[in-house]
């Protein structure tokens, strides 16, 4: 909505490959204006929609990653660890991989490296393991029955600190929605289509997409080792892209909107 007020020519294109959040979106931009279209499609393949659409280069894009507002507060979504709903967290409804076949159909060591690697959760093991004993005597089906699996695996003095199904749902989520794999290729494809001067920012809201995003700025913004430093430097070695700032929200942003707390905002700028 910021943006599409801002746009007094041009034309504001988003990404959402889940329906209800397309839907809902559409009815909050068409209150600003007109001049928008929403592609019902992953961001991964932001550059053949594009041009499918004959565009191929623009001025400005952003990424705002994860589970939206929405989605979380929809009981019947399943991305919550505070509301029984069915184990789904699927961002495309026509994807065939829930988070109900994760928890009841993956292997210990596949759900054990999941929950370590995407989860980055210290407890992975216990809770692979816990996840297994009780699959063997039946399905976990819901939410809360999950959370409580969770929960009955960990010490008592690490619910004290968080909920202790947050890194676990956040790791299953990322596992059925490919979140980590399409991230650098979306990042490398939206660098390519900037025009000179335009700007990219990307939300992230865990370390493991920030890493990500770091790590593909850092490879299009490397200096040539020759020209490193010389005021006057040919084109052809310009890097891709300058890094402008990382960005994290203020008390006042953290006061009025709880959720941003574990958000980055990263920016750079298209130098050739």
């Amino acid at each position: 909505s910021a943006i599409l007020k801002r746009l007094k020519q041009g034309k504001l294109y988003a990404f959402a490959q889940d329906e209800e959040a397309r839907n809902y979106s559409e009815n909050i931009l068409k209150k600003v204006g007109d001049n928008f279209t929403i592609i019902h499609s992953n961001f991964v393949n932001l550059k053949e929609e594009l041009e499918k659409r004959g565009i191929f280069k623009v001025d400005g894009i952003m990424f705002d990653l994860g589970v939206s507002s929405p989605q979380l507060d929809d009981a019947t979504r399943g991305f919550s660890f505070h509301l029984d709903a069915d184990l789904d967290m699927r961002m495309d409804r026509k994807s065939s991989l829930s988070a109900y076949e994760v928890v009841n159909e993956y292997s210990f060591n596949d759900l054990y490296r999941i929950i370590r690697d995407y989860g980055e959760e210290k407890y992975a093991k216990q809770i692979a393991r816990g996840i297994e004993k009780v699959r063997n005597t039946r399905k976990i089906k819901t939410t809360l029955e999950l959370a409580e699996v969770i929960s009955n695996c960990v010490p008592a003095k690490y619910k004290r600190l968080t909920h202790p199904a947050r890194r676990t749902f956040q790791a299953i989520r990322i596992e059925v929605n490919k979140e980590l794999s399409i991230l650098p290729k979306a990042l490398n494809d939206a660098i390519d289509m900037l025009k000179k001067d335009g700007v990219i920012a990307v939300i992230t809201f865990h370390s493991l997409e920030d890493r990500i995003c770091k790590e593909v700025f850092r490879e299009r913004s490397k200096e040539n080792e020759i020209f490193k430093g010389m005021p006057n430097v040919p084109e052809e070695y310009i890097p891709d892209i300058k890094v402008l700032k990382k960005i994290k929200p203020s008390k006042e942003e953290l006061e009025e909107n709880k959720r941003s707390r574990s958000a980055t905002l990263r920016v750079a700028i298209k130098q050739k």
